[in-house]
Order: structure tokens, then C-alpha cells, then sequence
């Protein structure tokens, strides 16, 4: 059986931090606890950069590495914009992006 989804994507970096804690952390807690999403992964990437340029990667120089982390998760259309309205205010603009798809 087919359904209508909405697939989100929030980029961050291991750093980011939110109101009390790791902000990774945080956003998983409210997908988990308070939403019950249908599915969330969350992607360690082994280099990016940002608004900044600034260049993140994982290299044996380094002694603090703060990578990318890429959350993704989808639901009916109607929890994700439930999800987001929690999330406003806790991710900086232009660190979420989401369309629609069809779910099997």
C-alpha cells in the first residue's frame, strides 16, 4: 500500500549545540519521545563545509574534528509539519530541507 510522506533533512555538525545539550541529541528525543516519526537516520559525513567555507573533514592533523551529521527522517505530512514547528526554533535557518514523495 502506497502512502504520501514528507522526507526532511537537517544538516548540522557534531559541535552544534542546543538549549541543554548536544542538539543532535535533542532532535532525537523529539522525533523519538514526543512524535514517534516513522523513520530517522542520522549520517556522520567524512568532510563538509557551510555558509562559512570553512572545511570539516576527518584527518589525523586535527584534534578536534567537528563533522557534518545529516538527520533524516519522513512521516504523513502532517506529523513533519507538526515536527518542524517544534524544531523553528531550535535549528538555524537554512539547515532544513524537505519534499514530498511516495511511500511503499
Amino acid at each position: 500500500m502506497e502512502s504520501e510522506v514528507t522526507i526532511v533533512r537537517i544538516y548540522l555538525s557534531e559541535g552544534d549545540h542546543g538549549r541543554r545539550k548536544n542538539l543532535m541529541q535533542e532532535i532525537l528525543n523529539i522525533l523519538h519521545d514526543q512524535h514517534r516519526v516513522r523513520g530517522v537516520t542520522v549520517f556522520r559525513g567524512i568532510a563538509g563545509f557551510g555558509n562559512t567555507g570553512e572545511v570539516h573533514a576527518a584527518d589525523i592533523l586535527r584534534l578536534m574534528v567537528d563533522l557534518p551529521l545529516v538527520i533524516e527522517f519522513f512521516d504523513k505530512p502532517t506529523v513533519v509539519q507538526a515536527v518542524l514547528g517544534l524544531l523553528n526554533g531550535l535549528i538555524p535557518d537554512g539547515r532544513i530541507v524537505w519534499w514530498h514523495a511516495t511511500c511503499r
